[in-house]
């Protein structure tokens, strides 16, 4: 019972010294780090056209990449998420693929082609070096949102 209570009264002691309360920066995490899957939601057809030049944040990339999107024939209101990461130079890495989707069944097939088309069209996005260094690897986890023909429709 004694050398339990001493083993405890030690490790107290070392957890409260400076030293103890030190930590590496290379172990930790930055605060400011980007999160491990960016996530946004777009609805589309996007509004407005984006802005010229190359997107220098995240809030300016999304629109660009959903701003080729078009809806296909006799779609409804629906919602798509697709998952991809992209190189430093806007591109795609690898091949997107679809993590979700809310619509009818016999629209599937044709809203899943138009959105990895739409990503095909609007890659390479142009962006920063900054931006391009950020996002670069990282998965991208991008839902379109199209509200339907009259816009009060709820995927």
């Amino acid at each position: 019972m004694r050398a339990g209570l001493c083993r405890a009264g030690l490790a107290l002691a070392l957890s409260a010294s400076p030293a103890a309360a030190q930590f590496d920066v290379t172990d930790t995490p930055s605060v400011l780090s980007l999160p491990t899957t960016l996530r946004a939601t777009v609805r589309v057809p996007v509004a407005s056209a984006p802005e010229e030049g190359p997107a220098d944040t995240l809030a300016a990339l999304y629109p660009r990449l959903a701003a080729c999107w078009r809806t296909p024939a006799d779609l409804g209101a629906a919602a798509i998420t697709a998952r991809f990461a992209l190189r430093r130079d806007g591109s795609l890495q690898g091949t997107p693929r679809i993590t979700f989707s809310r619509v009818p069944p016999r629209q599937r097939d044709a809203l899943v082609a138009e959105t990895l088309s739409s990503l095909a069209r609007c890659t390479p996005a142009r962006v920063t070096a900054g931006l391009g260094g950020a996002v670069a690897g990282r998965p991208i986890a991008l839902r379109f949102v199209y509200p339907g023909p009259n816009r009060g429709d709820r995927p």
